[in-house]
């Protein structure tokens, strides 16, 4: 006859299981539902253009989405940071991040950055705050210091 003990770390480890597959199954879906927003603001975006031949509007959205464009490569959410380009760039969400981390002035994990932006720190939500800091860090928009904990480079953050 199995022991109490024995019966719930059964358990305990069926649903560990079931909670990683979960997480694993959230991760694409956050990952398509983003692909469907950026591939949603883009087909607006060229809507939004002239046919060619015809000028641009006087209200300058041209130079908006040439910053916004420029330094992305196919596919890209973020573009590479280099001189001049500011966080306007980035998607909104992008934005918030670096904004929050200026804004503090401090170093800050996920689970801080996550809190900040007003989101549950439950697994789930961290984690994709970890995503984009990362994809911010790995395009030099954002420095992680020692492993977890990010920060803004001054010039970084357009006003600071």
């Amino acid at each position: 006859m199995p022991s109490v003990m024995g019966l719930l770390e059964e358990r305990e480890r069926a649903a560990r299981q079931r909670v990683e597959v979960l997480q694993a199954e959230l991760r694409e879906a956050e990952a398509a539902w983003e692909r469907f927003v950026i591939t949603r603001q883009t087909v607006a975006e060229v809507l939004a253009e002239p046919p060619a031949g015809e000028e641009a509007s006087p209200a300058g959205v041209a130079g908006e989405r040439s910053a916004r464009v420029a330094g992305a490569g196919p596919g890209s959410v973020v573009p590479v940071w280099r001189e001049g380009l500011d966080p306007g760039a980035l998607a909104p969400d992008y934005q918030r991040l670096v904004e929050v981390l200026a804004g503090s002035g401090e170093k800050m994990d996920c689970r801080q950055l996550a809190a900040a932006l007003g989101l549950e720190p439950v697994p789930a939500k961290v984690e994709g705050v970890r995503s984009k800091v990362k994809r911010l860090a790995a395009r030099g928009w954002l420095v992680e210091e020692r492993p977890g904990m990010f920060s803004v480079l001054a010039g970084r953050a357009g006003g600071s």
